[in-house]
């Protein structure tokens, strides 16, 4: 009976295997395309802060010398760059649906993989490390930026 069980834990765990295998190559590229996607994202975001900060710049300049025509197309010009800026953030959306539906194919494949290591033995459970280079940027919550400091920049931004 036990060899039954461990027969069907093994089928069970090979099928999703299997699955997995075939599906973790589109897997990865759709990660990779979320990197492209959120890479775009963030040149056009500095882009976007550059050409706001030249215009802060001509802002202060014309302060010295009052001109409401060129102040009121200036002005236009910033509110439709703080637009553009936060409509350039759409791809967290897309991104985050992609890596929903990555995260859900790597979950269905966990619990067997441990059923399969948990029947082979202690010596086959031993983890191998990836070793792909150490992460930079924002890695822990208390770096990240949160919700009040966004919305803080938007009303800065008249939004």
């Amino acid at each position: 009976m036990a060899e039954s069980r461990t027969n069907g834990l093994t089928q069970e765990a090979l099928g999703a295997i299997q699955v997995a295998a075939h599906e973790l190559p589109d897997a990865c590229e759709r990660l990779l395309y979320v990197k492209q996607m959120t890479e775009q994202a963030a040149n056009k975001v500095f882009a976007l802060i550059d050409q706001l900060q030249a215009d802060t710049q001509a802002l202060r300049d014309l302060a010295a010398t009052p001109n409401p025509e060129a102040l009121r197309a200036l002005a236009d010009r910033q509110q439709a760059l703080s637009t553009e800026l936060m409509l350039s953030q759409e791809f967290q959306d897309l991104s985050g649906q992609v890596i929903n539906k990555v995260v859900k194919l790597l979950e269905s494949v966990e619990r067997p993989l441990h059923q399969v290591l948990d029947h082979a033995g202690d010596g086959a459970t031993e983890a191998m490390p990836l070793n792909d280079g150490e992460l930079v940027g924002v890695q822990t919550p208390d770096k990240a930026l949160q919700q009040d400091d966004v919305d803080d920049l938007l009303a800065s931004l008249g939004f």
